[in-house]
């Protein structure tokens, strides 16, 4: 009769057959060396040696200390286990800490990047769509007609406004007179206001107080999408310090006031001229091309008798228009 294969396992494991061969060494003295064929492990695990008499006969070693030496040879690759553990914590431990330098924000829980226009205007949209609550949406001008992103923000808009939603949005003073954002707030139906201000913070859209969008480069194209709740706070304080300052819009503009012939966007453009900013900088914090920034500043120059960059500086501190309220 042929016996079955021998299945193999560990160095310091003993087989069903293994065992009841040794067993039977241990009982008779001796077995036969064919008997062997069945289970080879014995020999490899020194349980079994040739007799110094006959060598075609095997021989058990004593159990006690058999038991002994391959104890012993287990606890000998156990620690070189753990020596190899610590050589490769050793090993990986510079590593780490270089990696912990280099978190981006998509490393953070709650934050993670968005790439490209399509997959930013995608995931605005899914959030959107879940939403039941609130919209609040900063919307600084970029020099760009807004048409386009307003129409295809359209329907998304309107369905959050059907659902009982609310949307609030800032833009700058710039586009109080925009076809395309009047013709956007006709076209809605429900409770959607709009207010403006001379100058905005960047880009920001809060769905339900629960995940907020932001650029995250200069030309829009990267988004951090952002869940973490003490960021999403952080943003709606910030809107609500920003809408109660800002001038009513839609649904019924406020008019605004120009004390002592000097309009609210003069004014913001003094205390910037004050601050020492160039005319390139004061026309991007407020979303206007430099030649019309040019023009506000030498009206505001012509209205406070003014000859001189130099000395409009000194006549806005002068005037006191500063202190005034917007």
């Amino acid at each position: 009769m042929i016996p079955p294969p021998h299945s193999e396992h560990g160095v310091d494991e003993l087989c069903a057959t293994g065992l009841e061969l040794y067993e039977r060494a241990l009982r008779e003295g001796r077995v036969s060396g064919t008997d062997i064929s069945a289970a080879p492990c014995l020999v490899d695990l020194g349980l079994l040696h040739p007799a110094v008499t006959d060598p075609t006969r095997l021989e058990p070693a004593d159990p006690a200390i058999a038991m002994h030496r391959l104890l012993r040879t287990s606890a000998e690759r156990i620690a070189d286990e753990r020596r190899r553990e610590l050589l490769l914590a050793e090993t990986f431990a510079p590593l780490l800490r270089l990696d912990g330098r280099r978190n981006t924000a998509s490393d953070l829980p709650g934050i993670s990047v968005l790439s490209g226009i399509a997959r930013i205007n995608e995931a605005i949209t899914t959030a959107m769509a879940d939403a039941s609550h609130e919209l609040l949406a900063i919307q600084p001008y970029d020099g760009r007609s807004p048409a386009a992103r307003l129409a295809a923000s359209l329907g998304r808009d309107q369905a959050l406004l059907d659902r009982g939603g609310r949307i609030r949005t800032l833009y700058q003073h710039t586009q109080r007179h925009s076809p395309a954002v009047i013709a956007r707030y006709e076209q809605l139906d429900g409770d959607a206001e709009a207010r403006t201000l001379d100058q905005v913070t960047e880009r920001l859209v809060v769905v339900d107080g629960t995940i907020a969008f932001i650029p995250a480069n200069k030309d829009r194209t990267l988004a951090l999408e952002v869940r973490h709740p003490v960021l999403i706070h952080h943003f709606v304080i910030t809107f609500d310090r920003l809408w109660h300052m800002a001038t009513p819009m839609y649904p019924q503009a406020a008019p605004q006031p120009a004390p002592g012939g000097v309009t609210p966007r003069q004014r913001t453009i003094a205390a910037l001229l004050v601050e020492g900013h160039t005319d390139a900088v004061i026309a991007d914090r407020l979303g206007l091309n430099i030649r019309t920034a040019r023009e506000h500043i030498a009206k505001l120059a012509s209205t406070l008798g003014s000859e001189s960059r130099a000395q409009l500086g000194y006549l806005i501190g002068r005037s006191g228009i500063l202190d005034q309220g917007s």
